[in-house]
């Protein structure tokens, strides 16, 4: 949330508990390691990035010899728990491949020739990594979004970067893949819905049904990756503003047309900002963040529980900028 982190033990329970940590800091990004549940990784806009090993307990800042202050996107290797990308503004990729402890630029990312188009309409005069998406089945594969301008990628680890494709979106805001589909991706774009069969070649734009197509959010089932959630909204200012906030979730299964879950227990229209989603660790699991609160499907989206933890009034106001579901924490 805006100034710290909240974290929710034994949320897959009917007796959670919350408790906020890393206070002070304008987050920006959140990602954790299923094979390492107490370490995860925190992204700010104006102090770096941040690490925890205990659950978030303590936090230290980490790659601050090289890494600039707004730290926009960070990922850890679904194949390598030591590897981790972190993306920035001005637009670069950094990697580490010692759990952050130092790190290297993946050079070449702004000598692509979309670059000179690349702009974030609130500071046209900049961009960033909004969103780092690493292939579950090839090390060497990494899907780059900037905001706003260009989903890019490279194949050789960051030796090489390989420019936007014709048919991808221009604004990517989210992204996800699936170890049991290669060549697969699912994005949540601010130009719409799209997902790749073919590795990022190609990408196809199913919109039926989805009546609002400023995507933020994107998840598919762990088990089941026919079954898509994603956030959504008429443009930014319904999305992100929570005084003039207008907000739906919208699901997909297999081929069929998109299906807004307006009954299915979690608030969305007028007053809730856009979601940010996470995939649980179940079949049908899913967690969903919004200024009303933190809730839970386990059945792929037909009904949601909001978690019984304290949400005080200022999160009504706030706009939450990451999730990250994990096994439970042993301290």
């Amino acid at each position: 949330m805006e100034g710290g982190v909240l974290v929710v033990e034994d949320a897959g329970t009917g007796s959670p508990t919350a408790r906020r940590t890393f206070g002070g800091h304008d987050v920006e990004c959140l990602a954790s390691d299923a094979d390492a549940p107490a370490r995860a990784f925190c992204g700010t806009f104006e102090s770096g990035l941040h690490r925890t090993d205990d659950g978030g307990e303590t936090w230290e800042r980490v790659g601050a010899d090289a890494l600039p202050e707004s730290v926009t996107s960070v990922a850890v290797s679904p194949r390598d728990p030591a590897v981790v990308y972190a993306g920035t503004e001005p637009s670069a990729v950094f990697a580490s491949a010692d759990g952050g402890e130092t790190w290297r630029e993946l050079d070449g990312l702004t000598d692509l020739p979309s670059a000179s188009e690349w702009s974030f309409p609130p500071r046209p005069d900049t961009h960033h990594a909004r969103w780092i998406e690493p292939d579950p089945n090839d090390p060497e594969h990494l899907y780059v979004g900037v905001e706003a301008g260009a989903l890019v990628r490279t194949r050789d680890g960051g030796e090489t970067w390989e420019d936007r494709v014709p048919s991808a979106r221009r604004d990517t805001h989210s992204m996800t893949t699936h170890a049991d589909e290669p060549g697969r991706a699912w994005t949540a774009a601010g130009d719409g819905y799209a997902e790749t069969r073919d590795g990022g070649e190609t990408w196809t734009h199913p919109q039926e049904g989805l009546d609002h197509r400023y995507c933020w959010s994107v998840v598919v089932d762990r088990t089941d990756p026919s079954r898509v959630l994603i956030s959504s909204a008429s443009g930014p200012r319904s999305a992100h503003d929570a005084d003039r906030a207008e907000s739906y979730l919208y699901r997909r299964e297999g081929d069929g047309a998109w299906e807004r879950l307006d009954e299915a227990g979690m608030p969305t229209g007028p007053g809730v900002v856009r979601a940010v989603l996470a995939r649980g660790g179940d079949a049908g699991e899913f967690y969903a963040v919004t200024n009303r609160g933190l809730y839970r499907t386990a059945d792929g989206g037909d009904s949601f529980d909001r978690l019984d933890v304290p949400w005080p009034d200022a999160y009504e106001r706030q706009t939450p900028a990451g999730l990250a579901a994990v096994p439970t924490v042993e301290r």
